[in-house]
């Protein structure tokens, strides 16, 4: 198993003590762990992006520069970015630009977000946000996959001279995920083209979860595209991982800051049923307690979802300090452990992305130049999996 460290960057106070640190030393932080995180052996780090609610996010791509500058080995990501709201064209020159910075490094996940007040904010109407979605994706890997596009469609100006978007990628397209919360209509976009899947496995019953994941391998097998490109990536809900020596001592130093934050809803998308510590340790996506306890966790998610990527985010609102320590104790303790018990061919020679060379795996849709509208994706589809 691959794993990787994911930061939304929530700028909120510490719910027991009240302590906040400034802007500008939160997303310092950020930086800081992702340079920690690769001299820890992680695989990839990840940086979100909202444009509401308490966050600091907005500009994504800023901060993966910012990391790229730092760093020379780790996977950069998104997660997610949300393509639903943002300009395609301008997407594809931001990130292929922190691409050649970091010399093939990057990839992204894409959504439409689940914040529901981004939408107004862009001018855009939450009820076409998954025509949004589909549509700005499906011009946004033919401008990586193409130069000289042209292109018509519902949600942007048309391009009606040939365009080649400004940098090229470094060595082909970036691969590109799908992240998928709490409908079928992502888990069913990654399967149409044959992407990989980033299942949230944040604030719900494990479940739950499976259904989205089922329906996106049943989906992919009947598109008929290669099983190797099948990857799975996975969350560990919201709230951070806290390690401790024992399970007990865990949920004793933990529990009153998780238990706050999801009371106040400071918890990012919360609509989460497990409302006390205990709960959400014995039955929810946690990772709270001794290392023993973490690695049994991932391992029965690894049961359930077969996965390849496993994403953590630490309890931010602590000292940065003890982030640091939780970091290094996964690191030390939790991921041997994992890798050697759940192996995984993503990124490794065996994955036609191991390397980044130029995909050769594009579909029929792929090949021309242009694309028009009809890649909207299919109304029927997205049927919430459970209520929110």
């Amino acid at each position: 198993m691959k794993f990787q460290v994911l930061d939304i960057i929530p700028h909120v106070k510490n719910p027991v003590t009240g302590e906040i640190v400034s802007t500008a030393d939160r997303l310092n932080q950020v930086v800081e762990t992702a340079r920690r995180a690769e001299e820890l052996g992680f695989d990839s780090f990840s940086v979100g992006e909202r444009h509401a609610g308490e966050f600091v996010s907005s500009s994504p791509t800023t901060v993966l520069a910012a990391i790229a500058a730092v760093t020379g080995r780790i996977r950069l990501q998104t997660g997610v970015t949300v393509l639903s709201v943002l300009d395609p064209v301008r997407v594809a020159e931001d990130y292929a630009t922190i691409d050649q910075l970091s010399r093939g490094r990057l990839e992204l996940v894409i959504g439409k977000g689940n914040e529901v007040l981004q939408y107004p904010l862009f001018g855009l109407s939450l009820d076409e946000q998954w025509d949004l979605l589909a549509e700005k994706y499906a011009l946004l890997r033919t401008l990586w996959r193409k130069e000289s596009v042209t292109w018509s469609g519902r949600f942007r100006p048309a391009l009606t001279e040939p365009t080649t978007t400004t940098p090229r990628p470094f060595a082909g397209s970036p691969r590109i995920w799908h992240g998928s919360a709490t409908t079928l209509t992502s888990a069913a976009l990654a399967a149409k083209w044959g992407d990989p899947l980033f299942t949230a496995n944040a604030i719900q019953p494990r479940g739950n979860y499976k259904v989205l994941i089922d329906h996106y391998r049943e989906e992919y097998e009947r598109h008929g595209h290669d099983p190797r490109h099948q990857y799975l990536g996975s969350g560990s809900g919201a709230g951070g991982v806290f390690i401790a020596d024992t399970t007990q001592e865990a949920i004793r130093q933990y529990g009153p800051v998780y238990e706050a934050l999801t009371a106040s809803r400071n918890v990012p998308g919360n609509n989460s049923p497990f409302r006390d510590i205990q709960h959400a340790v014995a039955e929810g996506p946690a990772l709270v307690g001794s290392p023993e306890q973490v690695i049994d966790k991932i391992l029965s998610y690894h049961t359930l979802y077969n996965h390849d990527l496993q994403s953590i985010s630490l309890p931010t609102t602590l000292p940065f300090e003890q982030q640091l320590e939780i970091l290094e104790r996964f690191a030390l303790e939790v991921i041997p452990a994992v890798r050697a018990s759940a192996p995984s061919t993503l990124w490794e020679t065996e994955d036609p992305f191991g390397g980044r060379p130029e995909f050769a795996g594009a579909t029929e849709a792929d090949a021309a130049a242009t694309v028009t509208a009809d890649h909207a994706f299919n109304r029927s589809d997205t049927a919430n999996v459970y209520a929110h």
